[in-house]
């Protein structure tokens, strides 16, 4: 085989190597379900990021096993890649695990959803956006410190407002009330399948089809 044609195998070669790269990092995306570990906080309002993930992975067939800064899953839907994540480094610093993971598996931003609690949303809504300000939220503030950027897809699981003045904490870390859990898994079932419809045909599709339903 003469040297012009190995030439023409070797950039044929390089230039499909590179075309599966990008193949596969555009395939990836990243799930973050935030909350606190600890049984203490299992089931509480400010753990609703780590209840849609866990419903996620069940529903896609996948398992967690625990790994560095936290609970991983990874498992395929369709053509996508979703690796689910829940951090074990407690809320205010849920930045450090996105920040190793975006890093680990080269996910970009635009990759990226974020599952979160937020009392300014009525019970049970959802409004998926893809920047937008931490609005006093210490796992939200955590990533775009290090992260550098507010510019990140979020999934906001509204868990409202129901609280005396003062009494903010007590509330998102307390449970759901009995008239909340009976509708709770409804709800669940509404964000799993915005976070898919996020990774399948994109945010603006997502955004569309869920946001304040």
């Amino acid at each position: 085989m003469n040297k012009k044609i190995l030439n023409i195998l070797a950039l044929f070669g390089r230039k499909r190597a590179t075309n599966e790269t990008l193949i596969s990092e555009e395939m990836k995306f990243l799930i973050v379900g935030l909350g606190n570990i600890g049984s203490e906080y299992q089931d509480t309002r400010h753990n609703v990021g780590f209840m849609i993930a866990d419903r996620l992975v069940a529903e896609i067939g996948g398992s967690f096993k625990t790994e560095r800064y936290g609970d991983v899953a990874r498992r395929r839907l369709k053509n996508k890649m979703l690796i689910v994540l829940k951090p074990s480094t407690f809320m205010n610093l849920s930045g450090n695990a996105v920040r190793y993971w975006k890093e680990k598996e080269n996910i970009e931003l635009a990759n990226i959803l974020v599952l979160v609690d937020d009392i300014a949303l009525p019970f049970g809504t959802i409004r998926i956006k893809p920047s937008g300000s931490d609005a006093g939220h210490n796992g939200l503030k955590n990533i775009a410190s290090l992260l550098n950027t507010q510019n990140y897809p979020r999934l906001r699981f509204g868990v409202g407002n129901d609280f005396p003045k003062g009494c903010q904490i007590d509330y998102v870390l307390g449970k759901f009330s009995p008239e909340e859990q009976k509708e709770l898994n409804g709800r669940l079932d509404v964000a799993v399948n915005a976070v898919k419809d996020f990774c399948l045909a994109g945010i603006q599709n997502a955004m569309c089809n869920y946001n304040n339903k």
